[in-house]
C-alpha cells in the first residue's frame, strides 16, 4: 500500500490574495538552518524566497501563524515583522538559527517561488531534502547536495558569491507554544555574523 502524505492545511485565494507582500530590495533566496546548541547537528531547513512577494517553504515544520496564510507548506504575507517572528519562534535556549542571504535574479526567485508552490506537503525528515531537490532544479543552485542533512546544505550556501550569512542566539524556553500570544521582545535576540564555526 502507498504510504500517503496529509496535504496540511490549505488558505483559500482570497486570504492568500489579501496577505501576499512584496518587499522593496533585491530578489533574494534565504536559507535558515536550525542547530542544535548542545548536539550542534542541523534539525531543521526552512526556505525564503522574495520575489513577485515574499514567502517562506517551511517543509515537515511546526510554524504557524494568523496573519501567514499557509497552503501546505508554503506560508505567505512574510512581512519584516512575519520574517522575525519566524526566527524567533526557532530560536531558543537549545537551538540557534543560521540565516543565509543570497540575491539573485528576478528569473530564480520566480522560478523558485514556483518550485516551492507546486511542491505540496512534505513528509517529516524531508525538510531538507525537499529544498535540495527544489533547487537543483534552478539555474546557479545546481550544485545543491543530495543529502538530507541541514549542515551540508548551509556548507553549500556558505559558497554561494555575495553572501550574507546570520546567526541568531536566544535565551527563551524551549516551550514556543504560547509566543502568538507573548510574543519575546527582538532585543533579546543576540545576531552574530558570519558562517558556523
Amino acid at each position: 500500500m502507498a504510504a500517503c502524505t496529509d496535504p496540511g492545511p490549505w488558505a483559500d485565494d482570497a486570504s492568500v490574495a489579501r496577505a501576499a507582500f512584496r518587499d522593496d530590495g533585491p530578489p533574494m533566496v534565504t536559507l535558515f538552518t536550525m542547530i542544535n546548541n548542545r548536539s550542534n547537528e542541523g534539525a531543521h531547513s526552512a526556505l525564503m524566497v522574495s520575489g513577485s512577494q515574499r514567502v517562506i517553504f517551511n517543509p515537515a515544520g511546526t510554524f504557524h501563524h494568523p496573519n501567514a496564510p499557509q497552503r501546505a507548506d508554503v506560508h505567505y504575507g512574510i512581512t519584516d515583522n512575519m520574517v522575525d517572528f519566524f526566527i524567533d519562534y526557532h530560536a531558543r535556549v537549545t537551538y540557534r538559527v543560521v540565516r543565509h542571504d543570497v540575491v539573485v535574479s528576478p528569473e530564480q526567485a520566480e522560478l523558485i517561488l514556483r518550485r516551492v508552490e507546486s511542491r505540496g506537503a512534505v513528509a517529516n525528515a524531508l525538510c531538507t531534502t525537499s529544498i535540495n531537490t527544489i533547487l537543483r532544479g534552478v539555474p546557479g543552485f545546481e550544485m545543491m547536495p543530495r543529502s538530507p542533512f541541514p549542515k551540508r546544505t548551509m556548507r553549500a550556501f556558505d559558497k554561494l558569491p555575495g553572501v550574507t550569512i546570520r546567526r541568531y542566539y536566544d535565551d527563551s524556553p524551549d516551550d514556543r507554544s504560547n509566543i502568538i500570544d507573548s510574543p519575546a521582545e527582538r532585543e533579546d535576540i543576540i545576531v552574530r555574523y558570519g558562517p558556523e564555526p
